[in-house]
């Protein structure tokens, strides 16, 4: 049985879902725990990540 795809074409509001906030300044950031240091400069960095549009910002300490 081959994979089911569907047919319908998304609504712009399902398209579109929780990225409102996100345009308007309002990330909702979460830790990445992959990446914690930097190789180049030789220090401590957190990397965080939108939990809804996927924007990414790091921040030195």
């Amino acid at each position: 049985m081959g994979d089911v795809i569907p047919f319908k074409k998304p609504k712009a509001s399902e398209k579109h879902k929780g990225k409102s906030l996100c345009r308007s300044g309002f990330h909702k950031w979460e830790i990445v725990q992959s990446q914690q240091f930097d190789v180049k400069a030789g220090k401590l960095v957190t990397v965080y990540r939108c939990k809804r549009c996927g924007k990414i910002k790091t921040a030195a300490h």
